[in-house]
């Protein structure tokens, strides 16, 4: 195939006022058009790009069918993990991941009822508690949305196609291209249909007709659905349903947003099994890993994933593995990674005694294990999903990862890596894995592609790689959805009767084609060629980024400005308008960044622990702040690191004086000063800020188990109402325990330097990196005892500070330690009733759960951490300069702990308690605040 592709930059048009109007006409105040709210939204987890003329953020299924009674062409957009392309478009997109996040449980978790922007993973947290689960479980369940699972018509590792989205559906409220609105599930939801949308009702039934008196058409859709298959619409509904509304529902699970708007959708749930062995089983070659298949299958595997021989040599790369796996000599070899799951240790045993006897008779190149252990277990499926992560990382700067999906019958799974690996040799693509579901057939297999330069080649191995799918019998769509990538492929994989059936289906729903243009159906065979999205080098965080959107869920700023993604996609536009000489564009993108990406982003970190390629956009931001200080703030906050004490014994004065004072003057005061200095100068002071703190005094103590360092927190805060605050209380712990502690001589100049790390000061971070370190491998003799830091943010910095500079000293958090060498020693507790619980992204980020946990279990009978938890974005004084960062990052976690009646409130850094306090109205404790009390 002979394909050109320009390099002429993509030029950024305004968007048309007609539409704005009729938007704005039909629901007021949701439309962002922005370059950069438009910018950070054209990207996906695609390789496509298209600009939308506007973001459009409904409030409600009401909102929604308004604007589909415009005409005007609509996709829908939530969590922007799709691979093919559903999630762009050049129209009007509509963001529906910031309002309808409704879950609700039913039938003590038998079935749930939820909205399509809840993240799957969030739903399954709702359900753990029952001991059920959603039955899909897609590798991008931390980020994607039930919008997009039903969609895309989700599966994953286990549920196979007997739990996947449509297997599990029980009804949906849809809203139709014409502003119906239908639920499925009521008793009258034909009637409602017939009378509503006559033409739609005669015409599913006509089709179904259709399709069941077509002997052939029947044997196509068999064959296909016996496979997990995504490729065009679910043609299968005509044969499983008999009644309008079901066929209808079933139909709308995996369009891809073409044929209506999922409102609410009611699934019903699977059992979550609390138990698991895992193993990796390696063979000689790929095909005796598949001839193993009956076997190990026959054992009744919950899951079997196949690793191919490049798969192996990266994953061997992977710090978990073990020394099995990294000694291997790889040549020929596969691997099938399987587990077994059960809800009863007996059950479980059986399994893996069926297991043991069916690896017996293989021939593996090294001996199988299954484990029980959470950690060895945790460590493969790492291992297993880090091949994406491995790969998409390490593609050189300015090319694209593409992840593509297919299936074949299993009996010929094996001639097709064969096929793709050849395909891989034949067009020049280095590195490409294989991987995928064996048990199933699903093959994933990666490429790294330059757009800008190599599209010929993309296209000539499309056209190949189709044949070769086709001619297995298989499909080119098994989980990731049709898309743009594979519409123009979807006559050649069914024929033209069914083909005309998809037609007539999306013609019956949306006669207008307004929903999705271009998505899943397609008259253009060069669709998937179009619209690609061409990477520009830019700076390393950036340049690794594969667009993916796991970020976004655990990202504070998401609901007010910028996500993680969007910070990057919008450095990559910025760097794309400087080389098209769009001045304008990127004058207007700047101005727009400073606030959306650079004041707002909380610099917790979070989103480097949900970034499969490890990517932390706070070192970015840090980065950024720095190259805008001036030299006088430099000097300044270099001059503060070098006289600390004072500092923030003047800062603790100030908060005192400002609590004595009326606070109308106060605050009066503090809002002119930002008026005329910027917001992001001076913090904003309100009347339930504390007063200052206690100043930290040394104290020696020759024979000390423990260093400890209290945090500056202590002495610019004071302590919650009604408790004496971490500071005391630890010191008062550790005497109640025998345990001494020793306080460095200068520990009122001393801190973790957070607040210059965090605003990019590098100067006088350096300055207190220098005297830190000193100070404490001096106060622990060289390393000899631990030092111990009262706040998970300080722990964190201090870990930072002296790592480098002094490996041998240790630094622990206060709960850890309290956890380890104090809570044995302490008498029994009088624990509270209950205890609602915000961990903080600093402890997440230490892994202090277990420890936080074994506090919280000695504290209070009912410890609850709110499922609708994350970092409340105080982030220092974020939370002080930007209050409205806070208040949208704690929203939902305070709507949480509204609904509940508890006895005390706790976390683990004072700032995240004032965070908090700030967000419920319940005073927030540090929680071993609370321990002293309970203890004493």
């Amino acid at each position: 195939m002979s394909v050109t592709h320009s390099e002429t930059p993509r030029r950024l048009t305004p968007p048309d006022p007609a539409v704005l109007a009729a938007v704005q006409a039909a629901v007021p105040g949701i439309t962002r058009s922005r370059v950069s709210d438009r910018l950070g939204m054209a990207h996906d987890a695609s390789h496509y790009l298209l600009t939308p003329q506007a973001i459009l953020v409904p409030e409600s299924a009401e909102q929604v069918a308004a604007l589909l009674r415009t005409g005007l062409p609509l996709t829908f957009r939530s969590g922007g993990t799709s691979l093919s392309g559903q999630a762009v478009s050049e129209h009007l997109l509509v963001d529906t991941r910031r309002n309808f996040r409704g879950i609700e449980v039913l039938d003590d978790g038998a079935r749930v009822r939820v909205q399509p922007g809840a993240v799957l993973r969030q739903v399954n947290a709702r359900l753990a508690a029952y001991g059920r689960k959603l039955g899909p479980d897609p590798a991008s369940e931390s980020a994607c949305t039930i919008g997009g699972v039903v969609a895309n018509n989700s599966s994953g590792m286990t549920c196979g196609t007997h739990a996947n989205t449509y297997q599990t559906l029980e009804s949906l409220v849809l809203v139709l291209p014409g502003g119906t609105v239908v639920d499925t599930g009521a008793p009258d939801a034909d009637a409602r249909l017939r009378a509503l949308e006559p033409e739609l009702a005669r015409g599913l039934e006509r089709l179904r007709d259709r399709v069941r008196g077509d002997a052939e058409s029947v044997r196509r859709i068999k064959a296909q659905f016996s496979l997990k298959n995504t490729m065009g619409y679910g043609l299968n509904s005509f044969l499983d349903h008999d009644s309008p509304a079901q066929i209808l529902a079933h139909l709308v699970v995996g369009s891809e947003g073409t044929l209506a708007f999922v409102a609410e959708a009611v699934l019903r749930t699977v059992p979550a099994n609390r138990l698991a062995a895992t193993g990796l089983v390696v063979f000689p070659t790929l095909r005796e890993a598949m001839a193993a298949m009956p076997e190990i299958v026959a054992a009744g595997p919950a899951a079997v994933e196949l690793l191919d021989a490049e798969s192996l040599r990266a994953a061997q790369t992977d710090p978990k593995a073990d020394d099995v796996l990294r000694t291997l000599s790889v040549k020929s070899h596969a691997a099938l990674l399987v587990e077994w799951q059960e809800s009863d240790p007996e059950l479980l045993a059986g399994r893996e005694r069926e297991a043991e006897r069916a690896f017996g008779g293989l021939s593996l190149s090294a001996p199988a294990r299954l484990s029980r252990d959470t950690g060895d277990r945790a460590a493969l499926w790492h291992i297993r999903k880090g091949l994406y992560a491995s790969v998409a990382g390490a593609r050189p700067s300015g090319t694209t990862a593409l992840l593509e999906d297919v299936a074949v019958p299993v009996p010929v799974l094996a001639d097709l890596c064969d096929d793709l690996a050849e395909l891989f040799v034949k067009y020049r693509y280095e590195r490409s894995v294989i991987f995928g579901h064996a048990k199933d057939g699903n093959l994933h297999f990666m490429l790294n592609e330059h757009f800008g330069t190599d599209l010929e080649r993309y296209a000539d191995f499309t056209e190949d790689m189709v044949d070769a799918v086709l001619g297995r019998g298989g499909t080119l769509k098994a989980e990731h959805g049709t898309g743009r990538v594979m519409a123009p492929f979807v006559r050649r994989q069914y024929g033209d009767e069914l083909y005309e059936v998809m037609r007539e289906v999306k013609r019956l729903c949306d006669p207008g084609g307004t929903l999705n243009p271009g998505v899943v159906l397609t008259d253009d065979p060069r669709a998937h060629l179009r619209d690609l999205k061409a990477v520009v080098t830019v700076e390393p965080e950036v340049d690794r980024c594969v667009e993916c959107g796991y970020c976004e869920p655990v990202c504070p700023s998401r609901d007010l400005t910028t996500t993680p993604r969007q910070r990057i996609v919008l450095r990559r536009e910025l760097a794309a308008a400087r080389a098209a000489g769009d001045h304008e564009l990127a004058r207007r993108l700047e101005e727009e960044y400073g606030y959306d990406a650079v004041d707002t982003c909380a610099v917790d970190g979070m989103c480097a622990t949900a970034c499969p390629v490890f990517i932390n956009t706070g070192d970015l931001t840090k980065r950024l702040r720095a190259e805008r200080h001036g030299r006088a703030a430099r000097a300044g906050w270099k001059k503060a690191a070098d006289h600390w004490g004072t500092v923030t014994r003047a800062m603790d004065l100030a908060l005192d004086a400002a609590a004595a004072a009326p606070p109308a003057l106060v605050e009066g005061a503090s809002r002119a000063a930002r008026a005329v200095a910027g917001p992001d100068a001076v913090p904003q002071w309100s009347r339930d800020l504390p007063r200052g703190g206690t100043p930290r005094r040394p104290s020696p103590a020759p024979e000390a188990d423990a260093v400890y360092v209290p945090s500056c927190l202590n002495t610019l805060f004071a302590p919650a109402a009604g408790g004496s605050g971490v500071m005391a209380a630890l010191q008062r712990l550790a005497e109640r325990a025998g345990l001494r502690l020793r306080v460095p001589d200068d520990i009122a100049g001393l801190c973790c330097a957070t607040p210059w790390s965090s605003k990019g000061f590098t100067g006088g971070y350096e300055a207190m990196r220098r005297r830190v370190a000193k100070a404490l491998v001096a106060a622990t003799d060289g390393g000899r005892i631990p030092v111990v830091s009262d706040a998970a943010s300080c722990t964190e910095g201090f870990e930072r500070l002296v790592a480098a500079a002094s490996p041998a000293v240790q630094v622990v958090d206060a709960v850890t330690f309290a956890a380890e060498r104090v809570l044995p020693r302490l008498p029994a507790a009088r624990r509270l009733p209950s205890l609602a619980l915000h961990p903080t992204c600093s402890s997440t980020r230490l892994g202090l759960d277990a420890a936080i946990a074994k506090i919280a279990e000695a504290v209070a009978e009912q410890v609850v951490v709110p499922d609708d938890w994350q970092c409340c974005a105080f982030a220092g004084d974020r939370g002080l300069l930007h209050p409205e960062l806070t208040a949208s990052a704690t929203r939902a976690e305070a709507a949480a702990v509204a609904e509940g009646d508890y006895a005390a409130h706790a976390s683990v850094n004072r700032t995240c308690e004032i965070g908090m306090t700030r967000a419920t109205g319940k005073t927030y404790h540090h929680l071993l605040d609370l321990l002293d009390q309970v203890t004493a």
